[in-house]
Order: C-alpha cells, then sequence, then structure tokens
C-alpha cells in the first residue's frame, strides 16, 4: 500500500552549482500548485518548508576543488534528518531541489532510517549526468557533479561518512537512467564502481519500458525498495528548458512520464526528490509544471 501521507521539504541549495538559479526551484515547483495538486490525488500534504542554506554572497567558496563543502554538508546534515524523521511518522518524503547535491543528504536519511531496521536501500537516478565525480576529477569544483559518487562512497568524507558510515547505497542498488554527458576523467569512476548506468542510446535501442523494467528490478534486489532522485534534466530541454545544465537529447514528455508511471506501479518508491529547475531561465515556468506532472505521475495519477 502507498503511504497516505507526503512530506515535502524544500532544499534551496544552490552551492554545488556554477549557474545561479536553482536557489529558486522549490518556490518555483510550489507555485505550479504542488501541493493542492497532490491533496487532489487522495494524499495527506504536510509542507515543512525548507531546510536552512547559506547564501553564496555571505559565505567563501573555500576549496576551488569542492567549493562551498562545509556549506553543502550543513544543508545535507539538516536535510537528512528532516528526512529521516518523516520516514519514522510513516510519511513519504518529498524533497524540493536545489542543486543535486542535495541527494547526498536525502538519500543519506531514507539510508539510516533503513539500516537502522536491518534493510538496504536503492536508487534510480535519473538524470543527463553521472554526478560521479570527486573533488580530484571535477573540472569545475561543483559538488552538483559529485552526489551519487559520494552516495557510493567515492569523495569527501565530510558527505561519504554522513552518520558514520559509508556507502549509503551498494551500487549493484543504484542505477542511472538517461545519461548522455560524462567529463573525461569521471568515466572510469562509473566503469568502476558497479553501478548500472543506462545511456540515451540504451533507451534509443531497447525503448524506455525494458530500460526501466531493467532498472527497478535492479534498485529493488534484496533492498526495502529505492529512492528516486529526478534531476529535470533527464528531460530533453525542448520541454524542460529551466533546468541548471540542459544537455539536448533527453528523454521525450511521454517517456519521463512512463517512467514515472512505471515507479509507480513497481510499489517500491521509499522516496523522491526533484533537483535543477531553475527558474531564471525557464519559460513562463513550465519546466517546474512540468515537474509537478512528473511527480504526480510518481504518486499515482492516471490517464483513466
Amino acid at each position: 500500500m502507498r503511504p497516505s501521507h507526503i512530506s515535502i521539504i524544500g532544499a534551496p541549495l544552490d552551492l554545488g552549482a556554477g549557474r545561479r538559479g536553482v536557489d529558486m526551484g522549490p518556490s518555483a515547483v510550489r507555485v505550479a500548485n504542488l501541493n493542492a495538486r497532490l491533496a487532489a490525488l487522495g494524499y495527506q500534504v504536510e509542507d515543512f518548508g525548507n531546510v536552512p542554506v547559506r547564501q553564496a554572497e555571505a559565505t567563501p567558496a573555500g576549496d576551488p576543488r569542492a567549493k562551498y563543502l562545509p556549506q553543502i554538508v550543513s544543508t545535507c546534515q539538516a536535510l537528512a534528518t528532516q528526512v529521516k524523521g518523516a520516514l519514522e511518522h510513516g510519511s513519504l518524503p518529498l524533497v524540493l531541489g536545489g542543486d543535486h547535491s542535495i541527494a547526498v543528504g536525502t538519500t543519506s536519511g531514507i539510508s539510516q532510517h533503513h539500516r537502522e531496521r536491518g534493510k538496504k536501500i536503492g536508487i534510480l537516478w535519473l538524470d543527463a549526468h553521472a554526478d560521479m565525480n570527486t573533488p580530484e576529477s571535477s573540472p569545475s569544483g561543483n559538488v552538483h557533479g559529485m552526489p551519487l559518487a559520494c552516495i557510493l562512497g567515492l569523495g569527501p568524507p565530510e558527505l561519504t561518512q554522513l552518520f558514520g558510515y559509508a556507502p549509503k547505497v551498494n551500487p549493484a542498488n543504484a542505477v542511472i537512467v538517461g545519461l548522455r554527458d560524462v567529463d573525461q576523467l569521471e568515466k572510469p569512476h562509473v566503469r568502476d564502481s558497479g553501478i548500472r548506468a543506462f545511456t540515451m542510446r540504451d533507451i534509443d535501442e531497447r525503448g524506455l519500458r525494458a530500460v526501466m523494467e531493467e532498472a527497478i528490478r535492479l534498485a529493488c534486489d534484496g533492498t526495502a525498495g529505492f529512492h528516486l532522485s529526478l534531476d529535470m534534466d533527464f528531460v530533453d530541454p525542448q520541454d524542460a528548458p529551466g533546468v541548471g545544465t540542459p544537455v539536448r537529447g533527453g528523454a521525450t514528455y511521454r517517456e519521463a512520464h512512463l517512467a514515472m508511471e512505471m515507479i509507480c506501479d513497481s510499489g517500491q518508491m521509499l522516496a523522491m526528490e526533484v533537483v535543477e529547475v531553475n527558474p531564471v531561465i525557464d519559460e513562463v515556468n513550465r519546466t517546474a509544471d512540468l515537474a509537478v506532472e512528473l511527480v504526480m505521475s510518481a504518486l499515482g495519477k492516471r490517464i483513466l
């Protein structure tokens, strides 16, 4: 049975990104009527507002290989605690980003909750990018290119060791879908980690349905279920122009909805986050509106 309660948690962090604006993503998604639309599906929705986030103008960037790392760690710690608390109250956490570095906090909270109950979790990472850089491999030093590596135990210990253990997810239960832009020094991390990465070529050749069936199976193998981390750049910028780092050739509008519908059908989603909505470069908030549509499909909305 699906949870009847949803806890919305905003994480308006943009310190991990090179382009400003994704800190307004949670507001843009809320403006797209997220709460009321979820309530119309029959959920009891509680919005906990936003976790504390430092502003770039008020804090030094620090290490150029991992910019704003202490501030990002602080936000991830607060987010992990709040996500864990939502799960302990039987609610499904729905986290609104912010840049993708917040995923370390979301995933850590979910992982710790289930670890205390002797269970593991999987993760579905829907993204144009692998996000598996480290400070040593990153060409930019932007931490939003590192969170999946941190979740798998590779990267700054301040992030990998939240709650005192790593990895948060076994690589065999971690799956990337929609990959099409990987940095040169990042490629060995993806190839050697044990993660399963489905590129857009895989989707072109096999079709999204076959890819998602395998992705869900891998994420659920021996786990309590999976966390869905949805970067809106998974979708082609023709349909989602307002994202932090757009890359042509992404999932179509209908492919994105099919992925969400299959995730819902699996009944195994433990939590969800939507990240990298950037209203500064959006068109009349249509990327945020699409984000809400996809959340709705993942949480049970159907055509009939």
